[in-house]
């Protein structure tokens, strides 16, 4: 009999440390879109809840913004990066196919022990993330986790696109896991439905694109109408079973962090749900727009810093989008 393989000693929990994150400079406002798309301020305001985004400059990546939100969460959570076992990075708009975001960004925030690898799942890439972090650390297999969602959607969208030019906009937001004498992170709920996987799409692949280049290169496709009515439906469910999951009522949270895609969603999502009013909810798609895997990291701090949630309470994360893939859990406000 061959000799067994000894146990990893596993953890009985995870928990979020701290929280950065990183918007460029420069304010996008709905005149400057509206005059691309031939729509107006109140026309975005009301299908989209948006008022501005920001855009990337040129010299702004998926790494650089994604290294400034990671500093200033792993410096606010007060640990040598070198203690770092795994980095990961949830993005669609990181321009390479190879190497991985997540190795750049490793390197430049001084993690050199970590193992590091991106996780496209859109718009549901965080959650996702927090999922996988969730059960390195349980595993033992980590002991510090850096998840990042970070997007420079400006370098993939069609500002002509009047389905889509007004609501991407750039960013990165980051959280440092650790280890936890009791769970501060609770189960992941997720899945995919790929039956699904024309409503938001790229408008040809890049082979497509080299055999057949068009005025446009490939950019971002959505059939809005459908993913308000999926979201609705489908991902009130999802929330729900993380709750039940993570063995709470909606009555102890303190806070909703939805992916951040629209204000007409989230404020459907908070009625479905029936939040009490003591709730805090994200809206921080006004002034940072759809910002997709680094939705919810933004938000979530940008609450911290506002005083709006303070530590201690309990968030419900949920994220959904191309795929159409979605992940929620319940996580203890760092």
């Amino acid at each position: 009999m061959s000799p067994a393989i000894t146990p990893v000693a596993g953890r009985p929990g995870s928990r979020i440390l701290s929280v950065g994150s990183y918007l460029p400079s420069r304010v996008v406002g709905n005149d400057e879109i509206s005059a691309l798309i031939d729509s107006s301020d109140q026309w975005i305001r009301e299908r989209s809840g948006i008022s501005e985004r920001r855009r990337a400059s040129a010299d702004e990546t998926v790494a650089s913004m994604a290294t400034e939100a990671a500093t200033k969460a792993i410096a606010r959570a007060g640990i040598d990066p070198s203690e770092i076992s795994m980095v990961l990075v949830a993005t669609v708009t990181h321009p390479f196919q190879t190497p991985a975001a997540a190795t750049e960004v490793a390197f430049r925030v001084g993690a050199v022990n970590a193992a590091a690898s991106d996780l496209g799942a859109a718009c549901a890439g965080f959650c996702y993330a927090i999922g996988v972090a969730d059960s390195l650390i349980r595993a033992g297999t980590s002991k510090y986790v850096l998840v990042i969602g970070a997007e420079k959607f400006s370098d993939f969208v069609s500002w002509s696109d009047r389905g889509t030019a007004f609501i991407f906009g750039d960013g990165a937001g980051a959280v440092l896991l650790g280890p936890s004498d009791i769970p501060r992170v609770g189960p992941v709920i997720w899945g995919a439905d790929g039956g699904q996987i024309d409503v938001i799409t790229m408008s040809q692949s890049w082979t497509d694109y080299r055999d057949n280049p068009g005025e446009h290169y490939p950019h971002l496709t959505m059939q809005g109408q459908t993913v308000f009515r999926w979201a609705i439906s489908e991902v009130s469910k999802v929330t729900q079973r993380a709750i039940d999951a993570a063995g709470i009522t909606s009555a102890d949270l303190a806070a909703f962090v939805p992916h951040q895609a629209n204000m007409r969603i989230t404020d459907a999502l908070v009625r479905t749900l029936k939040l009490p009013e003591h709730v805090v909810i994200a809206r921080d798609i006004k002034t940072s727009g759809n910002t997709s895997a680094a939705s919810i990291p933004l938000a979530l701090d940008h609450l911290l810093e506002a005083g709006e949630v303070t530590s201690g309470g309990l968030a419900l994360l949920v994220g959904f989008g191309a795929g159409l893939a979605f992940a929620a859990q319940v996580v203890e406000i760092p």
